[in-house]
């Protein structure tokens, strides 16, 4: 009796948990949209530069890539420490993320960081000798399922940040309750809702990234 009495309370909270997560992304789908949106077109941009030769684009991938050796991920992957460098990698994603998200009280200033990462992730479809990933199809596996498993998380963080920047300038009638520093608080928890899902995102996109590396 007792374990049935756990187990319907368990399947209660998992029931509450989910109509929250819900609920949040229904209130915020349209900054989730245009999030998407966002990375869609500048990662489609830098695709298209890239494949098409452009001098610039090409230079800006070396650049970033050579700087990326240098980094705590990278570093451990050299030692083969897949694991502990997926970890970096995620924690690296997660911090990116918060950054987005709160610069989104601002509305409009999380964008141009979200189409200059977006277009990063377009500009690394060439390899080291700036021949494309995409005509392995391997590799082209391996990258657009990587860029995908990265952008959907970093997609639903910057959403989440442009509603609580219209929340507060535009509050909605389900925003209109008790505010914290001007801000409402049901705007924050929808935040709370949205990270549970946006954390082990990120986390199987790193583990996908380095693990099949």
């Amino acid at each position: 009796m007792a374990n049935q009495h756990l187990k319907y309370k368990k399947n209660t909270y998992l029931k509450g948990v989910s109509i929250a997560v819900i609920r949040a992304l229904s209130r915020a789908r349209f900054s989730i949209l245009a999030v998407g949106l966002t990375y869609l077109i500048s990662v489609s941009i830098g695709i298209l530069m890239v494949q098409t030769g452009n001098q610039f684009a090409v230079s800006h991938r070396d650049r970033i890539v050579s700087q990326a050796r240098s980094s705590p991920a990278i570093i451990a992957l050299d030692r083969n420490d897949r694991f502990q460098a997926a970890l970096l990698d995620f924690g690296g994603n997660l911090l990116g993320a918060l950054s987005s998200t709160l610069s989104g009280l601002g509305v409009i200033a999380p964008f141009p960081i979200i189409a200059y990462r977006g277009w990063i992730g377009g500009i690394v479809s060439i390899d080291s000798l700036h021949g494309s990933r995409l005509m392995d199809p391997k590799e082209a596996l391996y990258y657009l399922t990587t860029l995908v498993l990265q952008l959907i998380p970093y997609t639903l963080a910057g959403g989440i940040g442009v509603n609580l920047g219209l929340a507060y300038f535009r509050p909605k009638p389900y925003y209109q309750g008790g505010k914290w520093l001007g801000i409402p608080k049901e705007a924050l928890r929808d935040i709370y809702w949205i990270y549970l899902l946006v954390v082990p995102l990120f986390l199987i996109a790193s583990l996908w990234e380095f693990e099949m590396r």
